[in-house]
């Protein structure tokens, strides 16, 4: 049972505080598509969102994208190969999004043209120094921390994988260390600037104006990330009963309870916009994506990124509030509402604690920032 302490004020929150979470494990799948449509300028939704505790603005920090320069042209030798074959077998078996078997794919293989290209054409030959050797390497060219790591999982990942189908003895990427991440904080969303995007979105009869306006809650209210955005279906929504069954990384579902504001602008959206725009799908069969395109096809990730920045726009606020940053506020108010670590983990569906942790030095920042501003000695 997650419990919020009784002597914070709901309103605080958002309606973001949950009564109970149920975590399952049984796999669902999902698509993507494109969509989006132009909103024009109408009279404001009436209901606000309450007031949330604020947060000191930060940084957040992505992996570098793959380049396509990156890609080795002459083929590998079998060996190789082989490891590039069980890797895939191996996420694929683990559920693991598709992302993240691109990226290691990609990782894998620039690993063994750079091993190819020094004599070591079969993962046996690989010894904790080589893999030492290789991340040394990927650092003096200038690559991220946040990259080198990510290339030493996917080696780690390779290797157990090799492990398991008996083609070598051990892995070697498991001894060698990876580089120190610099520590930034998450960008949080304030509570005013959270108010002003939401409430700037028309409660009228627009299907656009009424879908964005049920996303950004739904994104804000649960906490959810963009990519999970997008899977939810039409069926995952109990908007009378206030749940929501989510669909995660690595296929892990959990149900979330569903704020006032989101329930109601997802009833909002299903009664009167979502039908236009599943009746807007060329062969009559729309997608059982609960967030559709204008075309009545599920929306996709970077839709979701691009009609955010709009409704940015539209509002007038900074352009570096990103799908994630609603996720990370949705954290930060929830910690400094009263809810426990142990409860956020739940809601955001983190495998780890120690991924959770982060909002509390979200929290020491914010802390020391009122005291030096606040305290004549500081």
């Amino acid at each position: 049972m997650v419990r919020v302490p009784s002597h914070t004020p709901r309103i605080r929150l958002r309606s973001t505080a949950c009564q109970s979470v149920v975590a399952s494990t049984s796999p669902r799948t999902g698509c993507h598509g494109r969509g989006g449509g132009s909103v024009p300028t109408r009279t404001p939704a009436t209901r606000s969102c309450g007031p949330v505790a604020t947060r000191p603005v930060s940084v957040s920090m992505k992996n570098e994208p793959t380049s396509p320069h990156d890609t080795p042209g002459p083929p590998l030798p079998d060996g190789w190969s082989r490891a590039i074959d069980a890797l895939r077998t191996d996420l694929r078996r683990r559920g693991t999004s598709e992302a993240t078997r691109r990226a290691y794919d990609g990782d894998l293989r620039r690993f063994a043209t750079w091993c190819a290209g020094r004599g070591i054409d079969d993962p046996r030959a690989v010894d904790v120094r080589t893999v030492r050797r290789h991340v040394q390497s990927l650092t003096e060219a200038g690559r991220a921390a946040t990259t080198v790591t990510r290339a030493l999982a996917a080696l780690r990942a390779a290797f157990r994988a090799l492990v398991h189908e008996g083609l070598v003895d051990g892995n070697p990427a498991e001894l060698a260390p990876a580089p120190r991440r610099p520590q930034r904080l998450p960008r949080v969303v304030k509570a005013t600037e959270a108010a002003r995007l939401l409430d700037r979105i028309p409660a009228d009869d627009d299907p656009f104006d009424l879908r964005d306006r049920a996303m950004l809650e739904l994104a804000y209210g649960s906490g959810l990330r963009a990519a999970e955005l997008v899977r939810l279906d039409l069926v995952d929504v109990d908007a009378a009963g206030r749940e929501l069954r989510v669909t995660g990384k690595g296929e892990r579902t959990r149900t979330l309870p569903l704020g006032d504001p989101a329930a109601d602008a997802v009833e909002r959206y299903v009664a009167r916009g979502r039908g236009a725009l599943a009746a807007a799908h060329p062969d009559g069969r729309p997608a059982p994506a609960l967030l559709l395109s204008r075309r009545g096809a599920r929306l996709s990730t970077s839709d979701v990124r691009r009609r955010l920045q709009r409704r940015l726009e539209e509002a007038g606020l900074p352009g570096d509030i990103h799908p994630h940053a609603l996720r990370h506020s949705f954290a930060t108010h929830l910690l400094d509402g009263g809810a426990d670590l142990r409860s956020i983990q739940e809601m955001l569906g983190h495998a780890r604690l120690s991924t959770t942790q982060v909002y509390t030095r979200v929290e020491s920042a914010r802390l020391l920032e009122a005291y030096r501003r606040s305290h004549p000695r500081a």
